[in-house]
């Protein structure tokens, strides 16, 4: 097997095990990489980094601080959108009471 077969391989794997955006069911990161593991081109910085970002490399190198996390102008709003976009996922909206009032 050539090396660009090789890497195509790889490539598909991390594509296979991309999870699903719930949001944007027409624009899929796994797709997208389905389709560049096809590309004739392909190098092995592209699997590297591909493999990278599943594997939150960048996450563990460089984490997040409490006080990017919790601002003190606003410490609950991360805290918060991700409440939300749970609940998006589920089909879950706020009252429209809660949105009238800004209340969460």
């Amino acid at each position: 097997m050539t090396n660009t077969v090789k890497l195509s391989q790889q490539l598909q794997t991390i594509a296979k095990r991309w999870p699903v955006d719930p949001f944007r069911p027409h624009l899929q990161l796994g797709a997208f990489l389905n389709s560049l593991a096809e590309h004739p081109q392909l190098t092995p910085q592209a699997v590297k980094a591909a493999r990278a970002l599943e594997e939150n490399e960048f996450q563990r190198k460089y984490p997040l601080t409490k006080g990017t996390l919790q601002p003190k102008s606003m410490p609950h709003y991360y805290t918060r959108l991700v409440e939300g976009m749970e609940k998006s996922a589920q089909g879950i909206a706020r009252p429209w009471y809660k949105i009238f009032f800004n209340i969460w």
